[in-house]
């Protein structure tokens, strides 16, 4: 039994795997299709304060959210140019995986595909891995992208 993928959503960062996801969602969206929804989420700039200094920093650290907004109406623009009709965007500042999790189930997604930065396990632990947790959390199918290997012709 096939599933009837109708809407699909793609978390992008800017990464090169985050790209490789992208080009396996629109050919998903086109196969099926299916609405494609990009989802790029902005972690909240880090505020770093000493111990003997005021509790507002004197400059605000700048969002990458500029950046992501341009990265989501490039991506949504490629998907429209590679026939994906039904194509939007949303960009936004937050906890990424929360927010990735909230949008998929706002939208009722059939399946969210990411890309796998290929983490070791250690740097797993220390750092996290945002598709794992998606995998781990999410609703629907996850589809994890992973870098393409270089070919040894």
């Amino acid at each position: 039994m096939a599933l009837p993928f109708r809407r699909i959503a793609v978390a992008i960062d800017g990464s090169e795997t985050a790209g490789h996801a992208l080009g396996v969602a629109i050919d998903v969206a086109k196969r099926y299709a299916a609405s494609l929804l990009v989802v790029a989420i902005a972690p909240p700039p880090a505020v770093f304060v000493a111990p003997n200094a005021p509790i507002m920093p004197a400059e605000i650290p700048s969002s990458a959210l500029p950046r992501l907004r341009e990265l989501v109406d490039a991506a949504v623009a490629s998907a429209r140019a590679s026939g994906v009709s039904s194509a939007s965007g949303v960009c936004q500042e937050g906890a990424v995986v929360d927010e990735i999790l909230a949008k998929v189930e706002a939208d009722r997604t059939d399946l969210l595909v990411v890309g796998s930065r290929g983490l070791s396990t250690a740097q797993r632990l220390l750092l996290g891995s945002v598709s794992s947790a998606l995998v781990n959390r999410a609703a629907c199918p996850v589809l994890v992208v992973r870098p393409p290997r270089p070919r040894s012709d």
